[in-house]
């Protein structure tokens, strides 16, 4: 009798855990990789091989050139796809560390030279745009894109131009602009998860005048967030670094994959403090 019962419960658990798993499942349907932990998000790399393609002036449209970074698998199915612009008089190689590295976790990452390197954030805007569009077109890469998980980045004017682009675009389901600079200061008209990067001691985008500013205005966001790196100052987002790759990934995981396995890292977020590399953290 002892017996019969403990097959029994045994069965029912079995039953229970198959569904919960079922049920995690339908939930995020885009999960990618392994469950994250702080030593996974942190390190240089992912679990995904990446591959890159190059786009040419000429085969550019709609923007200057750049380059593709892409899971070499395509075991998992459909990625999302991540645009990103440097900042104003610089070029690609700025911000060409981030391609591999969020790829490499599971994106579709394009990075650009812009037309020019004095063009305005509404031209970044612009030309993000096209960057998403030029990925999902490609022969190679666009069979690896969801064009419903769309996101952008931006350095500086590149990440002003990142709100404008999310702005504008309603498959944007993320933005992450890295110190940016922008005139315009409100961006209420912004739906998609936005993550704010500034920098404590950035002295060409003061945070007073514009991160802090365009993170209160996002009030429409799906949800919004302010990161804020200590003693760190406006080009922090051009060579690698830890911590805005590791809450660049959390925040794309989160809203372009929709995988809730990333919320441990966004709520209650880093701490603050002097002995941390975060000065100050909001999330709304």
């Amino acid at each position: 009798m002892f017996q019969r019962v403990w097959a029994l419960t045994a069965a029912l658990m079995l039953m229970l855990s198959l569904g919960a798993t079922s049920s995690h499942a339908a939930q995020n349907p885009h999960e990618r990789g392994p469950d994250p932990s702080n030593s996974y998000i942190e390190q240089a790399r992912g679990s995904y091989s990446v591959s890159q393609r190059s786009i040419s002036r000429l085969g550019s449209d709609g923007f200057r050139d750049g380059t593709m970074y892409y899971p070499t698998s395509t075991a998992d199915g459909r990625f999302g796809v991540v645009a990103i612009s440097p900042g104003y008089t610089a070029s690609e190689s700025t911000i060409a560390w981030l391609g591999p590295r969020l790829a490499s976790f599971g994106f579709v990452v394009v990075t650009i030279n812009t037309d020019s390197r004095y063009d305005q954030p509404r031209q970044r805007a612009t030309q993000l745009h096209a960057a998403l569009d030029h990925a999902i077109g490609d022969s190679v890469v666009g069979p690896r894109i969801d064009t419903s998980r769309q996101a952008v980045m931006g350095h500086s004017m590149g990440g002003g131009g990142a709100l404008q682009a999310a702005e504008e675009r309603d498959e944007i389901r993320a933005a992450v602009p890295l110190t940016p600079w922008n005139l315009k200061k409100g961006w209420s008209g912004v739906d998609a998860a936005t993550l704010v990067i500034g920098a404590e001691n950035d002295a060409i985008a003061p945070v007073r005048s514009h991160s802090i500013p365009f993170y209160e205005s996002l009030t429409n966001a799906e949800r919004r967030a302010y990161l804020e790196l200590r003693r760190e100052g406006h080009f922090a987002p051009n060579s690698s670094n830890t911590l805005i790759a590791k809450y660049s990934v959390s925040w794309l995981k989160r809203y372009v994959d929709n995988d809730l396995r990333y919320d441990q890292f966004i709520d209650p977020g880093p701490r603050t403090g002097i002995t941390t590399g975060v000065s100050d953290y909001r999330l709304g």
